[in-house]
């Protein structure tokens, strides 16, 4: 897969999608880098530590969240993705749910649309993301945890977002999936979803995993977002096992480290038979 100027060999590693909230209020990092220098001073800072992907939001999606205009979120991004752009060489993923934001960030020079609602909640995103021409991530999600089987369910509603992807134009082979781990599902449901990463699979298309430093991670441990990166390594070495393609991380030296660890076992250890 090509994402902005990079060829990305979905079938033999795992990447690491760095994340960078613009906002005054994420769960993990509100307010921190809000202002465009010190956003830059940790685009480089993740770079160094072997980001593949940046990933820029504008609007906190934590439980409870603050909805935030199109204008307010396009004010937030925008300057960042230029920045970013203009001084280093990295693929970004724009992570908005908003087509108004999703068209002004790839003007600005986003390489990918990272959809939370999975094409759902804006009819003209897909179409924005189609006559683009760029990748894509869709989220699983539901407003509520409610399903008659949770794991069919899941498949079934990521199957239409595809479809939604397909009349408007976007190719199978700009596709990827996320799971949506804290997101409309309960606190068992999340667990399940990690375990059954594989099933994802079945659909054909990469995989996606952003657990870290979610409520999953705080709830089995008991302890607050600062101090749940062994808890989201844990679970990116799951996502490393069931062959996720990509892993959104926060910290991310400590990531790569996990990743390289597994997949030394994996490949050079007889994982695979």
């Amino acid at each position: 897969m090509k994402i902005g100027r990079r060829d990305f060999d979905l079938g033999a590693h795992t990447y690491i999608m760095g994340i960078l909230n613009v906002t005054p209020d994420s769960f993990s990092d509100g307010g921190r880098y809000q202002k465009t220098d010190y956003a830059l001073f940790q685009v480089e800072k993740m770079l160094d530590e072997g980001m593949d992907i940046l990933d820029i939001g504008g609007e906190s999606t934590r439980p409870g969240y603050t909805f935030v205009p199109e204008e307010e979120e396009i004010r937030r991004v925008v300057p960042v993705i230029e920045a970013v752009k203009s001084r280093f060489d990295v693929p970004v993923s724009l992570d908005t749910y908003k087509s108004g934001v999703a068209k002004a960030g790839l003007s600005a020079g986003a390489d990918l649309i990272n959809d939370i609602w999975g094409l759902k909640y804006d009819p003209e995103m897909a179409l924005v993301i189609g006559q683009a021409g760029v990748p894509c991530v869709l989220m699983h999600n539901r407003e509520r945890a409610e399903y008659q089987d949770f794991l069919k369910d899941v498949l079934g509603d990521l199957e239409e977002s595809v479809r939604i992807a397909s009349r408007a134009g976007i190719a199978r082979d700009k596709i990827i999936l996320d799971p949506g781990i804290g997101f409309g599902k309960t606190y068992e449901q999340n667990l399940l979803m990690i375990h059954k990463l594989e099933i994802l699979k079945e659909l054909g298309f990469p995989v996606l995993l952003a657990a870290s430093r979610k409520s999953v991670v705080g709830l089995t441990l008991d302890l607050p977002v600062a101090e749940r990166v062994e808890g989201t390594l844990v679970t990116t070495v799951f996502g490393v096992l069931k062959g996720c393609a990509f892993v959104r991380v926060h910290d991310v030296k400590e990531n790569l480290r996990a990743v390289k660890m597994a997949e030394a076992l994996m490949f050079h250890g007889g994982y695979y038979g």
